[in-house]
């Protein structure tokens, strides 16, 4: 199974959540994200206080993509991106509303990953048995 998560930049909220789904989900589910306008690097707060809160380094693995460079997707996530969230072909699409923590402080920033870890442990749970 191809999960995505998907916003605009593809540098905060939808690369947080991959490295979560990578951390969660279970050896079947491939977890990619991507945006319509990707920026140049991931957010360095993102980086950052990923780091040093929850022990991952995004930078490792994870880079902004384009929408084109997915593959075939089954659950596609979309992250709140105001106007309109991209769209890519799958069978199910989950629409998340979560502020973008972008130029905001640490501590909002703290809200919104663990807000994201909640919302990817949720569909952790929903997936354990694939």
């Amino acid at each position: 199974m191809n999960i995505a998560f998907v916003c605009t930049q593809n540098s905060c909220r939808s690369q947080i959540a991959e490295a979560f789904g990578k951390k969660y989900f279970n050896q079947k589910i491939n977890v990619y994200s991507a945006g319509t306008d990707p920026a140049s690097e991931i957010n360095n707060s993102a980086v950052r206080l990923m780091k040093e809160y929850y022990s991952i380094d995004m930078e490792k693995e994870q880079y902004p993509k384009k929408l084109d460079k997915l593959p075939n997707i089954d659950i596609l996530v979309t992250m709140g991106c105001g106007v309109k969230c991209p769209f890519v072909p799958c069978k199910k699409l989950i629409e998340l509303n979560i502020e973008d923590p972008a130029g905001k402080s640490d501590e909002i920033f703290l809200n919104v990953i663990a807000e994201i870890k909640g919302e990817i442990q949720k569909l952790s749970e929903q997936f354990s048995d694939l």
